[in-house]
C-alpha cells in the first residue's frame, strides 16, 4: 500500500506528516512525501532550473526523518513543479497511490467559491481515496 502526503511547508505540515506516518505504520504502508513548487512569474521569461527546489530540501529531509522516527519503514520524498492540485493528482496516479492524506486549511467564503482549494480539487479529481485532515487536528499533534 502507498500513501501520498502532499506538503506545502506551512505550520501544519509537521502535524500532517505525523498523522500520515501513524496511518502508514498502522497499515504497513509506504509513505511518499510530496512538495509541489508552483510556477512563479519570471520577468525574463526563463524557466528556473533545479535550484528552485534547493530551499525546500532541508524541510523535506526533516519531515522525512520525523516520519522515519515515527516508525515508517519506507519513506520517500519528491518535489515537482506545477499547479498544486493537478500535480498532486498526477503524482498519485504515477506512484499508484492507494490513499492521499492532505491537509485542509479551512478556506471559506468567496475565495473558496471562486478558486476552490487545493484539497477540494484533489478530493474531486483523484482516482484513489483521499483523506482531508483539518488544520485544528494537525495543531494538536
Amino acid at each position: 500500500m502507498t500513501i501520498l502526503c502532499p506538503l506545502d511547508f506551512s505550520a501544519a505540515s509537521a502535524g500532517l506528516v505525523a498523522y500520515a506516518a501513524a496511518l502508514a505504520v498502522a497499515m504497513g504502508a509506504e509513505l511518499r512525501l510530496l512538495h509541489v513548487c508552483e510556477p512563479q512569474e519570471d520577468p525574463t521569461g526563463q524557466r528556473p532550473d533545479a535550484t528552485v527546489f534547493a530551499p525546500c530540501n532541508g524541510r523535506m529531509q526533516a519531515l522525512q526523518a520525523a516520519a522515519q522516527e515515527a516508525g515508517v519503514a519506507h519513506v520517500h520524498t519528491g518535489m515537482v513543479r506545477g499547479e498544486a492540485a493537478p500535480a498532486i493528482v498526477a503524482e498519485a496516479t504515477r506512484q499508484q497511490a492507494d490513499l492521499i492524506v492532505i491537509g485542509a486549511h479551512g478556506q471559506t467564503g468567496l475565495t473558496r467559491f471562486l478558486m476552490g482549494t487545493t484539497a477540494e480539487i484533489v478530493l474531486r479529481t483523484a482516482r484513489c481515496a483521499t483523506m482531508l485532515v483539518r488544520a485544528p487536528l494537525l495543531d494538536e499533534e
